[in-house]
């Protein structure tokens, strides 16, 4: 395969790339010229799509990595080091579901488990890549926010919880870095059938309304994973270049022509409180059942 130069060069740490999502976000960087050194909790699933994109000509590395866990993350962000000399691309993919029901009757320490990975995971490898990130003086920090993150998803606290949090993470983070060329945004990917789905559409009574919705999902495909993928490269790539602390829906949004010079000095795609004045205004779409 003769692989597109707009990430020649460059070296990319996508968590939870194993599958689904994420590894379709690791194909499609590794398809665009980059180095992807692909994380995430199983072993054998790790090196099989490590082998496979491979298979294309890409340079892959397979990472046992368990986001929620510091020493982990220290040890794969310092492979990665070793192996190609630094990170200019870190995809914060891996997540959990977590638990289903109503936050009174849910297991509080799976709960606080969720945040843990989710949004703690998150944290993490960020923390452990700026110091290369600064010291370059560039690098992109692409984050998976999702369901429940800019509207209520009830039955589904702990996952919402998280998601929302890695939004204004995002956004604070992406005022922090701004004056050393690092670039942070976040992605919305949609509708994606994933075992995510699969896991809400078999919960049944606890996930209320949303098991149903998971089903009809399943069935009728879902989204087509390949948009998040492809905003995941475009926010990988000089094309948004200036483009930061933004959140984008894959599915809804119209990034592939969002300029960063139209944007800079509005709130647009990002998360605020609506002001009285404007609630007459037509609402957004929803975040779909199984983001």
């Amino acid at each position: 395969m003769t692989m597109d130069a707009e990430l020649a060069g460059r070296r990319a740490l996508v968590t939870g790339g194993a599958r689904g999502i994420g590894g379709a976000i690791a194909a499609a960087l590794a398809g665009a010229g980059a180095r992807v050194a692909i994380g995430a909790r199983s072993a054998d699933q790790v090196q099989q799509m490590a082998d496979q994109i491979a298979e294309t000509g890409a340079e892959t590395l397979a990472l046992e990595l368990d986001v929620s866990k510091a020493d982990s993350v220290a040890r794969s962000v310092d492979a990665v080091q070793k192996a190609w000399g630094g990170v200019d691309i870190l995809v914060n993919n891996a997540g959990v579901l977590g638990p289903i029901g109503l936050t009174e009757s849910v297991d509080a320490e799976a709960w606080l488990e969720t945040i843990q990975i989710n949004l703690g995971g998150c944290f993490l490898c960020t923390h452990a890549c700026l110091p290369s990130m600064t010291a370059q003086g560039q690098g992109r920090i692409i984050n998976l926010s999702g369901g429940g993150a800019v509207s209520p998803r009830p039955r589904f606290s702990a996952y919402g919880a998280s998601k929302a949090a890695i939004v204004r993470f995002t956004e604070t983070l992406a005022a922090e870095v701004a004056d050393t060329g690092i670039q942070v945004n976040a992605i919305a990917p949609g509708a994606v059938n994933t075992h995510m789905t699969q896991v809400t559409a078999e919960a049944g009574d606890p996930a209320g309304e949303e098991a149903a919705a998971a089903l009809r999902q399943l069935q009728e495909g879902g989204a087509d994973v390949g948009r998040p993928a492809q905003l995941a490269l475009f926010l990988a790539s000089s094309r948004s270049d200036g483009i930061t602390g933004r959140l984008f829906h894959a599915v809804w949004d119209d990034w592939e022509q969002v300029q960063a010079e139209e944007i800079r000095e509005t709130e647009l795609y990002t998360v605020r409180r609506r002001k009285p004045e404007l609630q007459k205004s037509e609402p957004p779409p929803a975040d779909e059942a199984s983001s």
